[in-house]
């Protein structure tokens, strides 16, 4: 970066050669594409309804303020103004910082491994989509064919299918099992349409994402109009929104809203620096901050729309069907007249029947029927697009239709992503010249691919999904503390004088009031903040995981097992690219003290020669 506005951010000289977007759609298609992805649509709602509803979009719209959008914008910045990926980025800026971008390239590489697992399971349901009736709907005969096979009926068809059918999980993380072929071969499927994507950098990413970025929004738009339509909707929404301020007092609610904030703009990964050095040196990259940051959240609560009329009308259909249930039972055990009984006039009949004869309604083990307790039943994750979505998808006519069109929306997005972690992992190796320069950058994306892919074969063994859990828990955590480093690296080594001389070169106006106390004090404060409370968080508790295990005693409920010491020993080393940044600066320490030494001996050597002289 220059020390005063200048034409040469540090002397780079590459920046001539390097590629350009063709046009400012396509950078900004590129950034939402990797900045909105599979957390937006399973995770953000989740959040919501089960931390207060509304409320919660108060510590939400306060980290998006403090914590999301400065720290977005100050990526986008060094970006532009380096023309690097994250290795040069850091290094450029001080050499003791060179840490910073290695620890980002490794946790990029590692979210990219399971990142791209998830696409697999996506890409198996999509396939699977494209019959009738769908898979997830029944649960299949036993080998005797005389009924439900009992893992199946012990469950849910939905449950069945995602856990054996897919998965075939096994119940500990101890025993791997044995690789699922069907999976592996999506996993190649998925690695070779994201090669054939990123082969040629942003030359060939910049031509696929007008479709993965844009085709999510048009079948989310689908799904929005079609699950207002959908009885059951407004109870969907109105559980959402409906705030409960009590929430607020728990710190989990602040912690997990800042993390959404985090992880949701893709912070820290090296992937938007990446994609911004490809921007003209002159463009306004705070207006791209804030309109790219604001699109990311607003896509979140389209999103939560669209889910949550979806699942009301799961839940107001699974009630209708609890209540079907029991008044069947009251009919036949009173001898009641078919039809006799509505929904409506249950509650009233029950009440008399617990008057008059409770004995005998007591012999009935009724199930207790509420529509708050279906609307309970969330999921976030794996758990809500893979069994709570599927099965609300059965419930709708037409089902196939609606189940293809989801798993394409998912999938779509989720490329979109897997394109700015790919440049995250990618130009970082091509400006270190990795590969000498006669040879084509397909050869070392080719490479890159076909190297996670071998690696992410672990996903597709039978306890594949525990190790991606691990992965998303423990590797991630990394992405935070990087995010704390940048800001410490810019702003206090850097100098923040110096950086709003580069962004007024850059955009014509000088950093206002609220980017320098952001910048300066509070971003720096709220991550170290999230950062203590989440190895807090972590320490607390034995890490441990859910298992689906069809011989516990309470299932379908997952059973909470302790991970092994080994696997413990595994979580612990996905936290070490954190390491990077404390190593290089110990090895820049003692290269400098070898040089000084070196320089010492020199000049000793040069007086003892003047002394023979004389």
């Amino acid at each position: 970066m220059a020390c005063a506005p200048g034409p040469d951010p540090l002397g780079d000289s590459s920046g001539d050669e390097r590629p350009k977007w063709d046009n400012k759609l396509q950078y900004l298609l590129s950034s939402v594409g990797f900045a909105v992805g599979l957390g937006n649509f399973w995770r953000f709602p989740y959040l919501c309804q089960s931390h207060g509803g509304g409320a919660f979009l108060i510590p939400y719209l306060i980290a998006l303020a403090f914590e999301g959008i400065p720290l977005f914008f100050m990526e986008l910045a060094i970006g532009q103004r380096l023309r690097r990926g994250s290795i040069g980025v850091w290094t450029a800026i001080s050499p003791y910082l060179g840490g910073i971008g290695l620890g980002s390239f490794t946790a990029s590489f590692l979210i990219g491994l399971y990142y791209n697992t998830v696409l697999t399971w996506v890409l198996w349901y999509l396939l699977n989509s494209f019959q009738h009736p769908l898979p997830w709907s029944t649960c299949p005969l036993d080998l005797n064919q005389t009924g439900f096979v009992e893992e199946c009926r012990g469950s849910s068809s939905t449950s069945y299918f995602w856990y054996r059918q897919t998965l075939n999980i096994t119940a500990d993380i101890d025993h791997s099992g044995s690789v699922q072929w069907r999976l592996l071969v999506c996993l190649m499927a998925c690695w070779a349409v994201v090669y054939l994507c990123v082969i040629r950098g942003i030359e060939s990413t910049g031509k696929a994402i007008y479709f993965t970025a844009l085709f999510p929004y048009l079948v989310l738009t689908i799904f929005f109009i079609r699950g207002l339509t959908l009885p059951g909707a407004s109870d969907g929404l109105i559980y959402l929104f409906t705030p409960n301020m009590q929430t607020l007092q728990n710190p989990r609610v602040w912690l997990d809203a800042a993390t959404q904030i985090f992880f949701s703009l893709s912070l820290a990964f090296g992937g938007h620096l990446a994609l911004a050095s490809y921007n003209p040196p002159r463009n306004n990259c705070e207006k791209d901050a804030v309109i790219i940051a604001l699109i990311n959240s607003m896509t979140s609560l389209y999103a939560s729309i669209a889910v949550f009329s979806v699942l009301g009308f799961k839940a107001a259909n699974d009630y209708k069907h609890c209540l079907d249930r029991n008044i069947l039972s009251l009919t036949n055990e009173f001898d009641f007249p078919d039809q006799s009984i509505s929904r409506d006039d249950y509650a009233s009949v029950l009440t008399h029947l617990n008057a008059t004869q409770p004995e005998s309604v007591a012999r009935l083990h009724l199930e207790s029927c509420h529509l708050q307790d279906f609307l309970d039943k969330s999921a976030s994750g794996t758990g809500l697009a893979f069994m709570v979505f599927t099965e609300a998808i059965l419930h709708m006519p037409g089902a196939p239709v609606w189940a293809v069109l989801f798993f394409a929306m998912l999938f779509t997005l989720g490329l979109s992503s897997m394109f700015g972690n790919m440049e995250a992992v990618i130009t970082p190796l091509l400006d270190m010249g990795v590969l000498p320069r006669w040879m084509p950058k397909e050869v070392l994306t080719g490479l890159v691919c076909l190297g996670c892919f071998l690696v992410a074969t672990c996903f597709t063994l039978q306890s594949g999904n525990y190790w991606l859990e691990v992965f998303d828990s423990f590797a991630s955590l990394n992405l935070i503390i990087f995010g704390f480093f940048e800001v410490v690296g810019v702003i206090y080594v850097y100098g923040m004088e110096q950086f709003c001389d580069d962004i007024e070169w850059m955009t014509g106006r000088r950093p206002g009031l609220y980017w320098r106390v952001t910048w300066k004090v509070v971003s720096p404060l709220l991550l170290l903040t999230i950062i203590v409370a989440y190895v807090t968080f972590l320490a607390w508790k034995t890490p441990s995981y859910r298992a689906w295990n069809p011989h516990y005693k309470q299932f379908p409920l997952r059973q909470e097992k302790p991970y092994p010491a080994w696997v413990q020993t595994i979580c612990a080393v996905l936290c070490l690219p954190t390491l990077w940044v404390p190593a290089v600066v110990l090895a820049q320490l003692l290269a400098r003290r070898r040089r000084k030494q070196e320089n010492v001996q020199q000049d000793m050597h040069l007086k003892l020669q003047d002394s023979v002289v004389c």
